[in-house]
């Protein structure tokens, strides 16, 4: 199987399989516990179905958003991930510059592998950077300021990962922090040998957003050290208020899932909202960001950027998610997948292929700008949500 053989997300992920360490594909692949939330949040958008309009003249189709102030020439980005050169070499070079060349919004994580300051510097696509919060305030006045200075256009913070999820196939294979391998995941590394050549044959693995604040010359044991000792538990809405108005600009919480905490997010001052269950990798058993959005939408969608992430694997499910009131839509495993399998060329053939299903589906859905798509264009499978539906509706 090769690159041009990868049709869709389910291609990618076969490659991806194929290439990676079974420890590492495994990381990607899984969620928390029994991984019920990771299933329903694709099964949440087969429960939706479009309803086409036609003979509307559909010979140009303009599917570009603004969110957060920021201009995309399609309604997808590229959600922040961490540690990515673990998966490719290339890491998030290779999807800065994918992203690029379709011009949309990728993101940098705190646990990223290549420096922010290097990024904006090398792509002008807008670029967020994925924050999270540590009890030296000092320490997140320091990396905002930093984000600042090297022009990054949007901060992100993640509220859902107060503690991490239980991911049991790491703990199966021993790919955990630190790492503690199993005798399964060595035999796992020694058999994918091309994997372990590439890592050792390019630059070292660093996490540079953290290298001037956490000592790593403990490797893996030290990005434990890190989650256990300096983020804080006791984050609260007042904290974050504060940190809103210290960045003073394009600010986003990321894992908002009910409307109550949606509208203190408006009255705090964010511009953007993701909602998102981290891709059923927290909280299992936790409700899907699809299956929540119309009533998020509606409570404060004319005051703050609705996004939201999760599941997404067809250009269908980002036409159901804008339909709903969503400003766009994040992919993460959608670009890590064909990442893990090929590198840029990977991520570029990833989203071209989603660019060229949204642009299709567009058409066969009888509408030429995002602004058209409406809730008039679904129906839903399940009694219980059509009524709702009809009920806000009506409303």
């Amino acid at each position: 199987m090769r690159l041009k053989d990868c049709h869709n997300f389910q291609d990618f992920r076969t490659l991806a399989k194929r290439r990676l360490p079974g420890p590492i594909f495994n990381y990607i692949d899984g969620g928390a516990d029994d991984e019920v939330t990771y299933r329903e949040n694709t099964r949440a958008f087969d429960r939706c179905d479009l309803l086409p309009s036609v003979l509307r003249g559909v010979k140009d189709v303009d599917m570009s958003v603004t969110v957060m102030g920021q201009k995309l020439d399609m309604p997808i980005y590229c959600s922040p991930t961490a540690l990515q050169r673990l998966f490719h070499h290339q890491g998030e070079r290779a999807v800065a510059a994918a992203a690029e060349k379709y011009s949309t919004m990728f993101g940098v994580s705190s646990l990223g592998t290549v420096s922010l300051e290097e990024l904006r510097q090398k792509h002008k696509n807008p670029q967020v950077y994925q924050f999270y919060f540590h009890k030296d305030r000092g320490l997140n006045s320091a990396m905002m300021q930093r984000a600042k200075e090297a022009g990054v256009e949007v901060m992100m913070l993640t509220v859902d990962s107060i503690t991490g999820g239980n991911r049991e196939r790491d703990l199966r294979t021993g790919f955990s922090i630190p790492f503690r391998l199993t005798l399964g995941g060595m035999i796992q590394f020694a058999i994918k040998p091309m994997w372990g050549i590439n890592y050792v044959t390019h630059e070292k693995f660093r996490l540079p957003q953290l290298d001037e604040h956490v000592d790593m010359s403990g490797g893996a044991s030290s990005i434990g050290g890190y989650f256990t000792d300096m983020l804080d538990p006791s984050m609260n809405w007042d904290d974050v208020a504060a940190m809103v108005r210290e960045w003073d600009g394009q600010f986003c919480l990321k894992g908002i899932m009910t409307v109550e905490d949606a509208r203190r997010a408006a009255e705090i001052g964010c511009t953007g909202i993701i909602l998102s269950n981290h891709g059923g990798r927290q909280l299992d058993g936790s409700r899907t960001p699809f299956d929540q959005l119309a009533e998020i939408v509606d409570a404060v969608g004319d005051r703050v950027d609705v996004m939201m992430d999760s599941g997404i694997q067809r250009g269908t499910h980002v036409l159901k998610a804008l339909s709903l009131g969503a400003k766009a839509v994040g992919v993460g495993r959608h670009y890590l997948y064909p990442l893990a399998a090929a590198g840029q060329p990977g991520v570029e053939r990833a989203l071209g292929l989603m660019r060229a299903e949204i642009e299709r589906d567009m058409k066969l859905m009888g509408v030429t700008r995002v602004d058209q798509l409406t809730r008039a264009n679904l129906r839903f499978r399940d009694p219980v949500a059509a009524r709702g539906e009809a009920h806000r509706n009506a409303a």
